[in-house]
């Protein structure tokens, strides 16, 4: 087995009526937590690399872990860039082996948008590889994203139509309310789900992408306070809300502050409960359990991919 492009991965997907989780990748525990996960759950797996990851670890050794865990565990795994800001940090990922890149230029101008998507796409698509492409902006804060409430903006369903036509994207990511980061709502959660049926509608059978999407669940961030941290009131998506989403043409959720909360709530509790230990071994190794179990309650009742391989 080798790394694959998501093309099939969304038709089953679509298909089905669940979604793919992209999960991100900084180091080699997430990874290895992860892909155990998708192991035992019999799941395919999307595992992606942001700009924060590419500058923290290397993008030639988080690519060559990558490459481990699809030798270890047969899994067709898709690497993908996650929030492309141009075209030559596009296209360096797609020579460097990436087989999916995301290209964001939801910054810009509708046509700007349709322009620079429309060059990575002709360029990925002539060395085999897929782009995800981004219409609407969501709020929030993560690794290098960082959008205002007052400048986010849901995806138009007409536009979605008109920028998937003209540009030839593989997939968009759309804007219905999730947001970046730990702190997504301030009242009731709530996501356009009217919206996202006519967008689906609009675009039928075509794969659709939700960022912002991780639950920041509450066991995790009491964890993180009991021990020390400071998380108050962080709210994420409820998991019924992208259960529902996956049976609506979406085909790809984005996690990423689920497994840092994991992480890091384990971490804090260990050190905690062990202040005499200094080996990194010895508190990874129940952090990187943790993201396992995270991973696999995600796969199995929120994603509904278990057992789709």
């Amino acid at each position: 087995m080798s790394l694959i492009t998501s093309t099939e991965m969304f038709k089953k997907a679509y298909q089905g009526g669940y979604a793919i989780g992209a999960f991100n990748v900084n180091n080699m525990e997430i990874i290895q937590g992860i892909v155990e996960a998708a192991k035992e759950e019999k799941s395919p797996l999307i595992l992606q690399v942001s700009a924060g990851a590419r500058k923290y670890a290397n993008p030639i050794y988080l690519k060559k872990l990558v490459e481990a865990a699809v030798e270890d565990s047969n899994l067709p795994i898709v690497l993908h860039l996650d929030h492309g800001e141009d075209f030559e940090i596009v296209k360096a990922c797609i020579d460097s082996g990436f087989t999916s890149v995301m290209i964001d230029g939801s910054k810009h101008s509708f046509e700007e948008n349709i322009r620079i998507t429309k060059e990575v796409v002709e360029y990925a698509h002539s060395k085999g590889v897929v782009v995800e492409a981004e219409l609407g902006r969501l709020a929030g804060v993560e690794d290098a994203v960082k959008v205002s409430a007052k400048d986010a903006t849901y995806t138009d369903p007409d536009q979605a139509v008109e920028f998937v036509e003209r540009t030839g994207c593989d997939s968009l990511a759309i804007a219905i309310g999730t947001s970046h980061g730990a702190y997504k709502f301030t009242g009731e959660p709530k996501l356009d789900f009217e919206r996202l049926e006519i967008i689906s509608k609009k675009l039928s059978g075509f794969p659709l992408v939700l960022h912002g999407a991780s639950t920041v669940m509450p066991e995790f961030v009491a964890k993180c306070n009991q021990f020390g941290g400071k998380l108050p009131g962080a709210m994420g998506v409820p998991e019924d809300m992208l259960r529902k989403a996956a049976t609506m043409g979406v085909c790809k959720i984005n996690i990423d502050t689920d497994l840092r909360l994991a992480m890091t709530a384990t971490i804090r509790e260990y050190l905690t409960n062990h202040p005499e230990e200094f080996d990194p071994r010895k508190y990874l190794a129940p952090a990187r359990t943790a993201i396992k179990d995270m991973v696999k309650h995600k796969i199995r009742n929120v994603l509904g991919s278990s057992n789709t391989i």
